[in-house]
């Protein structure tokens, strides 16, 4: 018995030593695993440092040498160089002057894309910058030389770090956003067959301070749609004044002494989005008065309306209809539509939590700010992407109030803090490492 208990005794003995060695070499693996982690976005802090003013050049380029919409044939020349001679495979016969580039890492695994616009808007605009547009009626007055900038920051950074990244990363330059076309041409011109990612992610530059990424679950942007109703001729000026006054008292659902058409208030920490009780939480409203015209003897009056409630969206027309025939005209109308009905930036819940949750972890709980509600006035077409592929769409901070500088897209004076683009390449490209390395 005694020589039993004594080698149950020493199986015990060993059988400890060797989860004790075991557990060593978890700890010492997983402290492995750490060091090479910190390791990788040490490397992308360094080498979004070594390029940053390399990047600012390029983007001051891209400032002074706009191209409109469908036009972007420079733009997409300087972008395909670029990516070339960072060792990328390149594509330019998708769509336009669309460009995608293709880096491949060292380990396979999924694919992830990451999108930036290209197109600027015909406007002549005060531009406080030196670097101004040197072509007349046009310019980056939304802040797409930036998107440009940080897209070719983020592949120069990932290429020099191809030995970490488990999977491809595509690059897609897009043409022709401002016109809410480039990119579903891209899509119907079989983007998907040559990429088909698994994820995708892009930004937008806008007025919240330089430093911070502000990104939420589901919508971003409220819902824009353009109405018409269509009546036969025969309304006085006063009854079509008076029948556009009701219409637009229906279309209007805001909280009591708010004004949520107010966009330069986003920023305002009382009232704007990083505020649980922001004004642009809830809210339907129209903007300005209705178009009203005359054509082939029919009426026609149109308006644009921004609503945060999908849900409220199929009450819209009926609700029209019936302010139509209450007012007397039901004999008149011929049709309440949408007219332009695209849709709007849709952030999936799952990824939106993962890319949080990464970027808090890596550089901190501030470089993310809050959002509780959803922008009006603008959208993104974007959004066709995430119809296909699930993807988040980040809004990357560019103002700077102690400088004076504003990035309020659309805008006379729009401005943008060029440390943004550092912000956007290193945050970003560290999210599409840990991204790629997680199945």
């Amino acid at each position: 018995m005694k020589r039993l208990i004594l080698t149950l005794s020493c199986f015990a003995s060993a059988l400890l030593s060797a989860q004790g060695l075991n557990s060593k070499k978890e700890t010492i693996m997983h402290s492995s695993q750490n060091i090479k982690v910190q390791s990788v976005h040490q490397s992308v802090q360094q080498e979004t440092d070594r390029i940053f003013d390399k990047l600012v050049n390029i983007r001051r380029d891209f400032h002074e040498n706009p191209e409109l919409a469908g036009k972007e044939k420079q733009t997409q020349e300087k972008i395909k160089q670029y990516l070339l001679d960072l060792g990328l495979e390149v594509k330019t016969d998708i769509y336009g002057y669309g460009v995608v580039g293709i880096l491949k890492g060292d380990q396979k695994g999924k694919k992830i894309a990451w999108r930036s616009d290209m197109d600027a808007l015909p406007n002549d605009y005060p531009d406080p910058e030196t670097f101004k547009s040197k072509i007349k009626g046009i310019q980056h007055g939304c802040g797409h030389d930036i998107h440009m900038a940080v897209g070719l920051g983020i592949a120069e950074v990932l290429s020099k770090n191809k030995k970490s990244l488990r999977g491809t990363v595509y690059f897609i330059f897009q043409p022709e956003e401002e016109t809410f076309k480039g990119a579903k041409e891209m899509l119907d011109k079989g983007l998907i067959s040559v990429i088909n990612p698994d994820e995708i992610y892009g930004l937008h530059v806008t007025a919240i301070p330089a430093g911070q990424i502000m990104v939420k679950p589901n919508e971003m942007f409220a819902y824009q749609k353009k109405i018409r109703v269509q009546l036969k001729s025969g309304l006085s000026e006063e009854e079509i004044e008076g029948l556009t006054k009701k219409i637009s008292n229906f279309l209007s659902r805001i909280q009591p002494g708010t004004k949520p058409w107010e966009i330069q208030t986003i920023v305002d920490p009382k009232i704007g989005l990083t505020n649980p009780d922001t004004v642009f939480k809830d809210y339907l409203f129209t903007d300005g008065k209705f178009t009203v015209y005359s054509k082939n003897n029919e009426s026609f009056l149109e308006i644009y309306l921004y609503e945060t409630n999908s849900s409220n969206l199929d009450k819209i027309i009926p609700g029209v209809q019936n302010i139509v025939a209450d007012s007397g005209y039901k004999e008149k109308l011929l049709s309440v539509s949408f007219v332009q009905d695209n849709p709007t930036v849709i952030n999936d819940k799952k990824l939106t939590r993962s890319a949080t949750e990464i970027l808090q972890n890596l550089y901190g709980k501030n470089v993310i700010a809050p959002d509780y509600g959803q922008v009006p006035f603008f959208n993104d077409d974007f959004s066709y992407f995430q119809q296909k592929i699930p993807g988040v769409y980040f809004f990357l901070g560019g103002s700077n109030f102690e400088k004076g500088v504003i990035a309020m897209n659309h805008s006379p004076n729009f401005q943008v803090d060029e440390e943004s683009i550092r912000t956007g390449v290193r945050s970003f490209s560290s999210l599409i490492v840990e991204r790629l390395n997680r199945n």
